[in-house]
Formats: C-alpha cells, sequence, structure tokens
C-alpha cells in the first residue's frame, strides 16, 4: 500500500463552477472528484479550488497495463504530459514504469 500526499494549493481566481454538467472530464481520485481544467486538476475544497497535484513521486507497483490510445481508460491531458484513469487514480508513464498522480 502507498500514501500518496497532495499539496493544498488554492487555484486563485476560479470563477467556473465545476460540477457534472460543467463540461470538464470528471476524475475519481480517492475520496472525492478533480476536473480536468486547462491541463491542469481542480477539486472543490472549502469554498474554493484547490490544484490537485501529488506532493511526491509515485511509482506505481506491479501496473502491467499498457495505457495509450484504444485502451480504454479515459486520457486526461496534465501539464505537458497525457495521464489515464484507472481504478479511482491517475497514471502517467514515467522512465520506463508508471507513477500515479
Amino acid at each position: 500500500m502507498y500514501v500518496m500526499t497532495t499539496l493544498h494549493q488554492e487555484h486563485p481566481a476560479h470563477d467556473h463552477a465545476h460540477g457534472p454538467a460543467c463540461g470538464h472530464t470528471e476524475v475519481p481520485h480517492g475520496d472525492h472528484v478533480d476536473y480536468a481544467h486547462d491541463g491542469h486538476l481542480h477539486r472543490a475544497h472549502g469554498g474554493h479550488y484547490d490544484e490537485c497535484e501529488p506532493g511526491s513521486h509515485v511509482t506505481h507497483e506491479g501496473h502491467e497495463h499498457r495505457h495509450g490510445d484504444g485502451c480504454g481508460h479515459p486520457a486526461v491531458t496534465h501539464g505537458d504530459h497525457v495521464d489515464y484513469v484507472h481504478d479511482g487514480h491517475r497514471h502517467a508513464e514515467h522512465d520506463g514504469h508508471w507513477d500515479d498522480h
């Protein structure tokens, strides 16, 4: 079992309200839902939106599934790469392995 910390970084001046009909991809993430928006992920928190980014590098051990076009998992643009939503978290290819994001 791994423990992933998430930085609490408020997304300032976010005037768009995310929700099921907002048009942005919903990404299940642990005990909440993130919304993919402009290459990053937001989550509602305490009356504002936070950037929902990992606080450290976390390798997803034992991930043998290969993500890519047609793999069946939603692709979400995340900064300079693509994450794949899988089993309630996001995976990103990194140096020959998959990271949890």
